[in-house]
């Protein structure tokens, strides 16, 4: 597939976008295509803008300039207000801490957006759906009684997953997914976001730290700093670049044990392999 044509089939397409809170500049001709299909996973230094760039990309940040496409539509010079819900039914986000609503169930909270986007669907099957996406998140079934109080932190990242899935979304955001998890749980919400997508072919937009999560997951990484996107591709070629920030991030001690630990993966895998 050609560029130009890759970029028609781009679920995002931004360009030229401007971000400031007054003076404070945080976007400057900020340009980035996600590709139909991948997990592309945004990293940059405090500061850079990531969080606001998704908040962006769903309408939750007014941009000062540029352009937003979202499955075709320009998303920043306003759309009709069917076409906006409609674009939105397309879309599941998980936030920060998972951003449950606290008197709800995990099942009544996967219920909000089944509630605003299809009111005609009955209280069974609405039910029904949101105890299916519990599963699918990989938390037990009797979670769905929960209240977030009631759940730890890794679980309450689940119930939040299955709320962005219950629309069956063709693309999903993930903001710091992994945060606050310890070793074994990111470890395994890493290996259910490929999972997902893979199952699933939605396109991911994942925000992150968490370099394990980098070589793990993420088919490409698009790095923010100096107020836009300086690079996108493989880890392998952002090594590739002669870049301070870049060098530091990925070649700095955590970057080496998380690259160390992935061929040490790999060839366990080729291993067993062969003995199979």
């Amino acid at each position: 597939m050609n560029l130009a044509a890759a970029t028609a089939d781009a679920p995002i397409v931004i360009e030229g976008l401007r971000n400031a809170f007054g003076s404070h500049v945080i976007h400057e001709n900020l340009d980035l295509t996600v590709r139909r299909g991948e997990i592309l996973g945004v990293v940059g230094g405090s500061g850079t803008g990531k969080s606001v760039l998704m908040r962006s990309i769903i309408g939750l940040q007014q941009p000062d300039a540029g352009s937003i496409k979202v499955f075709g539509n320009e998303v920043l010079d306003g759309i009709d207000e069917q076409k906006g819900i409609d674009l939105r039914s397309r879309w599941g986000v998980l936030f920060q801490g998972g951003a449950l609503f606290s008197t709800l169930t995990v099942a009544e909270n996967i219920e909000v957006p089944l509630r605003e986007f299809y009111p005609e669907i009955g209280d069974d099957l609405r039910r029904e759906i949101a105890r299916y996406k519990v599963m699918m998140s990989g938390l037990p079934a009797e979670a769905a009684d929960k209240y977030p109080s009631e759940l730890s932190g890794g679980m309450k990242k689940r119930a939040g997953l299955a709320r962005a899935l219950a629309m069956d979304p063709e693309l999903l955001f993930l903001d710091e997914p992994t945060a606050g998890l310890d070793p074994i749980g990111a470890a395994a919400f890493d290996a259910l976001t490929r999972e997902l997508q893979d199952t699933l072919g939605h396109t991911v937009f994942l925000i992150t730290h968490d370099l394990d999560t980098l070589y793990e997951i993420c088919d490409r990484v698009a790095v923010l700093a100096d107020g836009r996107v300086i690079a996108v591709g493989t880890i392998r070629e952002l090594l590739a670049l002669d870049h301070a920030w870049i060098q530091e991030y990925f070649n700095g001690p955590r970057g080496r044990a998380a690259s160390a630990a992935r061929s040490r993966a790999k060839a366990m895998d080729k291993s067993f392999g062969t003995q199979a």
